[in-house]
């Protein structure tokens, strides 16, 4: 389901003779300048942008027509955050410029779609060697159209499952944990051991020595990686790169398919791409954050949260937590609700959330999964009957009994549940019942 926003930007993105212009489609005012400066590290960051608009604009399962949509750009204190999904939602790139990188001021703070169009990407393609590479993301001033040149009115469709991947990347990468370190030349040679761009089986990589050793099957301290042609985004800056790192969820053996961060470090900047747990899965029916939207009580917590966010490159939970008066669980709980409408992410190298605000308004994310709305249908008819930590969930044409486990994850004898045991996120009917009971509780 898309929903058409319209955005105006006052002049194609171009690189001009004092440097790169990248122009925004708006922030927090209009047509604000988060940023006027250098980057240090010109080539670097150019080919680093370059990865996250090929991401935007392809689809790894069922490739298609180029998908051809616009990444989220965020400036905040000391950093540039470059963001993407791809067309098929199953792989997120994200590039971070961070204080090395940067030769200018911050002189603002925002979220907003950058206008990479091809003869931009073709103009960062040029650059390189020490030529100066100046950013200024969004003019502060109104251009006037002329023969010349005109303000620009575009309107991009932006899907849903955009907002439904960014909801559910930083609850799923919140609980990654590094897993290797590789240097860059062993980091090539893994690169270019990978299957072929459309092997779409999942492996597994395994720390050994100073590289990776893959294998078929999961065991402790692997990283899942699945569809290693989706991989293909980082070669153009693994030549700038120091060093390779992977991140990923505690798995053991017989563990399924989970998702995976694969991250660039040039010292100036950090290119790096999350992947879904399979090809043909998009991150945004993962149903990682159903239990974040599901609950009523974090709502107003997330409120108080939210207003206290102040554009930190990275958000510190115990002074938010005091600054709130809340504890850390629940700062914790609220920041995962502020995720969904997409107002935080998770940044797995700093092991910290960070502030960002999407141009979705706060609901969307609920309104546009089924799930959810399912299980709030089923709660308002009653549906539900508690039995001790069990329950019963009667639709119109099925019983379903719903168990709770010892570890706090519930299972059902629906047909969801059979197919994906709780890889997806709960049923309908788990959560359905997680919502009539008190606390409400995290499922799994």
């Amino acid at each position: 389901m898309n929903a058409v926003q319209t955005y105006r930007y006052l002049q194609p993105s171009a690189l001009r003779a004092a440097g790169l212009d990248l122009q925004t489609c708006g922030g927090p005012a209009a047509n604000p300048r988060f940023f006027a400066g250098f980057l240090t590290a010109p080539a670097v960051a150019a080919a680093g942008l370059l990865a996250v608009a090929e991401v935007a604009r392809t689809r790894y399962h069922q490739p298609v027509n180029p998908a051809s949509l616009d990444p989220v750009v965020t400036g905040s204190r000391g950093r540039l955050r470059f963001e993407s999904f791809s067309g098929c939602c199953g792989v997120y790139a994200r590039m971070d410029v961070l204080p090395a990188g940067l030769d200018g001021e911050i002189s603002g703070h925002g979220t907003t779609n950058v206008d990479v169009n091809p003869p931009l990407r073709e103009a960062l393609a040029r650059v390189g060697g020490i030529e100066p590479l100046h950013v200024a993301v969004g003019p502060d001033d109104l251009t006037v159209s002329t023969m010349d040149g005109s303000v620009v009115e575009r309107k991009v469709p932006l899907p849903g499952r955009w907002l439904r991947g960014f909801a559910e990347v930083h609850v799923l990468t919140a609980g990654f944990e590094p897993r290797a370190e590789i240097p860059a030349a062993e980091a090539a040679a893994f690169l270019r051991r990978l299957p072929a761009a459309t092997d779409r089986s999942v492996l597994w990589a395994v720390p050994a020595g100073r590289t990776l050793r893959l294998t078929s099957r999961p065991a402790p301290g692997a990283v899942c990686l699945a569809g290693a042609g989706r991989l293909a985004a980082l070669r153009g800056v693994l030549r700038h790169a120091r060093t390779l790192r992977v991140y990923g969820p505690a798995v053991r053996a017989g563990s399924p398919a989970v998702p995976s961060t694969w991250e660039l470090d040039t010292g100036a900047l950090r290119v790096s791409l999350t992947l879904s747990p399979e090809p043909y899965r998009g991150f945004s029916g993962e149903g990682a954050a159903l239990a974040a939207l599901a609950g009523d009580d974090v709502v107003d917590d997330a409120e108080l949260v939210g207003a206290l966010l102040n554009w930190d490159p990275t958000i510190d939970v115990a002074a938010l937590a005091d600054a709130a008066a809340l504890p850390d669980g629940r700062v914790r709980a609220a920041l995962a609700q502020l995720g969904t409408a997409g107002r935080v992410g998770y940044d797995v190298a700093d092991g910290a959330y960070f502030h960002r605000v999407m141009p979705y308004d706060a609901g969307r994310a609920e309104r546009d999964n089924p799930r959810l709305l399912g299980a709030r249908a089923l709660v308002e008819r009653g549906a539900v009957e508690r039995d001790g930590e069990d329950a019963t969930v009667r639709t119109d044409a099925e019983v379903y009994r719903v168990r709770r486990h010892p570890d706090g994850a519930y299972s059902c004898t629906c047909r969801w549940w059979a197919r994906h045991r709780g890889q997806r996120g709960p049923c309908r009917h788990a959560l359905a019942v997680s919502m009539v009971a008190a606390p409400v509780e995290v499922l799994s």
